[in-house]
């Protein structure tokens, strides 16, 4: 996938036929062919998978191996080296990242139906309707056919195949990190094009999975294509570092005594940092040199409350640095990772960051979604799509609403590359993106709720909807039928705001108001609609103060006051946001107050 076939593979890679062959004759002799033991392809393949699971069977990787191999016959990598070389190395990548036997099966056919003319029906006949689903997941529309749109069509095909099976996402990644391992054979154009896109999508969506041990070598390569100087400086820092290695292994020395006297077992070992992450930290605080600190990783043998008692041992050791603790246990990361975050002051006054975790938060943090597989609990295999995020469903939601595959390619790229945070509604944790507002809260709730959001409190305070929300903020948000004592109940809801569009951040929220909108034909919001719903806006701020209107006579002589020609026109002031609600109601308290 992504690369070319060479001279012979123009008929897709057919087998070679006998004279007077039949199609199926010739695939029931390609089952019979087999390498020798000393020659055989799969046989790494196969180590590193039956080292992982000691129960496979490797007779369906080998002939998986062996169609692959004659179907792409003929066909040649832009390096000249035999096509198959390609999904022989996603395969393994598969492997390494402890996948299971069907993942592994799909990876060595996941080009056959797009480059070849094996059909998704031989192979479900072959291989079953697990493997069929998982290669179609990421076989890519003909461009030829669907012009521009083949690679939005693609993408949104490959993410709904994946709210089936996960396992779509992991072979699109290892076919992607393969790729990028080998794009010195292309032009300059071409390396920046490809790797522009994989930093766009596959990057973050590899981080969403939680897949590190692949994000790591991704954004390396990504960095070593977009800015080859940055990488080539960075690496020979690394390369370069007088004394890192014997100072590290007196960190993790006092370390592992530190532990053994608060009674924790867990083990200590050095973690160093990838070239992008010590470059992105660099840029990102304006350094004129590599900003790179010493790290270790504890990974407690125990219960995750063992890891504050090695976070007590290593600040007992050595000075925390202020402000720069971080519990994702308590509060996980939107890709699940969980870990606590420190910085001490480590011998010789050098900050070190700290790293404490259990084990199973440790191979969660390395493999994300793939760690059912590799290690499947209960000694039973993992069940297929268990470790989809909770993003994936909030994508395949608003996937529907997407008015063409463009759209959500634009959609998809947004949500994958904003920064995430965290507040609290409801009771519950919400991730949203970096300066989403209560609107974009409201919709996470529910379509309807994001219909009717009238107005929001933030951590106590009622603040206009267009405010951005912040990390932790606790926030409440009311609809019209909320304040019943000023609203008719029998009256529709008019639906969002077309200013909404105007601040709203996450693409759920924009394409559930353009949804509306689409879906409704009548005018915009009418005076005596503002005129409602501004009142209504008052009665809850006035709530704030547990006060309340016995009648209109304190807005009237406030309206006149404010220099208002009418109470109306207060009302459609206070809806559009002339004049904010808490301004009117200090004001509106202390007339009655006063006049008291």
């Amino acid at each position: 996938m992504d690369v070319d076939a060479g001279p012979g593979g123009a008929l897709g890679g057919a087998l070679p036929t006998q004279p007077g062959e039949l199609p199926l004759t010739r695939r029931l002799r390609s089952l019979l062919t087999w390498p020798s033991a000393e020659t055989e392809p799969v046989g790494q393949l196969v180590r590193t998978h039956r080292a992982i699971h000691t129960g496979a069977d490797p007779a369906v990787l080998r002939r998986a191996y062996t169609i692959a191999e004659n179907m792409h016959r003929g066909q040649f990598r832009k390096s000249g080296e035999p096509y198959i070389t390609h999904p022989l190395a996603v395969a393994q990548i598969c492997a390494e990242l402890g996948m299971d036997t069907i993942t592994l099966v799909a990876a060595l056919l996941h080009d056959t139906v797009e480059d070849t003319r094996y059909t998704l029906q031989a192979l479900a006949e072959d291989f079953g309707h697990e493997v069929a689903h998982l290669v179609d997941g990421v076989t890519k529309f003909d461009k030829a056919f669907y012009g521009q749109a083949a690679e939005a069509e693609t993408i949104r095909k490959m993410i709904i195949a994946a709210g089936k099976d996960v396992r779509v996402l992991i072979i699109k990644l290892a076919d992607r990190l393969h790729n990028m391992r080998t794009l010195g054979v292309r032009s300059a154009a071409s390396r920046e094009r490809i790797a522009r896109k994989t930093q766009e999508v596959l990057v973050p969506l590899c981080d969403r999975l939680g897949i590190q041990t692949l994000k790591r070598e991704l954004d390396d390569v990504v960095l070593l294509h977009l800015e080859p100087d940055e990488h080539a400086r960075i690496a020979r820092h690394v390369h370069d570092r007088p004394g890192w290695d014997s100072y590290l292994s007196d960190v993790v020395a006092q370390a592992k005594v530190a532990l053994r006297r608060s009674r924790v077992d867990g083990e200590v070992a050095p973690r160093p940092r990838h070239l992008y992450s010590i470059w992105k930290d660099t840029v990102a605080g304006g350094h004129a040199v590599p900003y790179d600190l010493p790290r270790i990783t504890i990974v407690v043998d125990g219960p995750a409350t063992d890891t504050y008692a090695a976070l007590g041992a290593i600040h007992g050791l050595w000075r925390p640095v202020p402000g720069r603790f971080k519990d994702f246990i308590a509060s996980p990361k939107n890709n699940l990772y969980r870990s606590l975050h420190t910085s001490v002051c480590g011998p010789g006054n050098r900050t070190v960051e700290v790293l404490i975790r259990t084990t199973e938060m440790h191979r969660s943090a390395e493999y994300g979604v793939a760690a059912d597989f590799r290690f499947p609990r209960s000694g039973t295999a993992a069940t297929t799509g268990s470790g989809q995020l909770d993003w994936l469903r909030r994508v395949l939601d608003w996937e529907q609403n997407a008015a063409d595959p463009a759209q959500f390619l634009q959609s998809l790229r947004c949500d994958l590359s904003e920064v995430q945070i965290q507040v609290v509604a409801e009771g519950r944790q919400i991730v949203l993106p970096a300066g989403a507002t209560p609107v974009d809260l409201a919709y996470e709730l529910s379509a309807d709720r994001g219909d009717r959001c009238l107005a929001a409190r933030i951590n106590g305070r009622l603040v206009p909807l267009s405010s951005e929300l912040e990390e932790g903020d606790v926030v409440e948000i009311f609809t019209e039928t909320d304040e019943e004592g000023s609203l008719d109940a029998e009256v529709a809801p008019r639906g969002p705001r077309r200013e909404w569009l105007g601040f709203v951040k996450s693409p759920h929220a924009q394409m559930q108001i353009n949804r509306w909108f689409a879906d409704h034909s009548e005018p915009g919001i009418s005076i005596s609609d503002k005129v409602r719903l501004g009142r209504a806006t008052i009665g809850l701020a006035l709530r704030q103060h547990n006060r309340g209107l016995a009648s209109d006579l304190p807005l009237l002589r406030l309206s006149e006051e404010l220099g208002y020609p009418d109470l109306e026109t207060l009302l459609v002031a206070v809806f559009d946001r002339v004049i904010e609600p808490d301004a009117v109601v200090r004001q509106l308290i202390d007339l009655v107050d006063h006049r008291q």
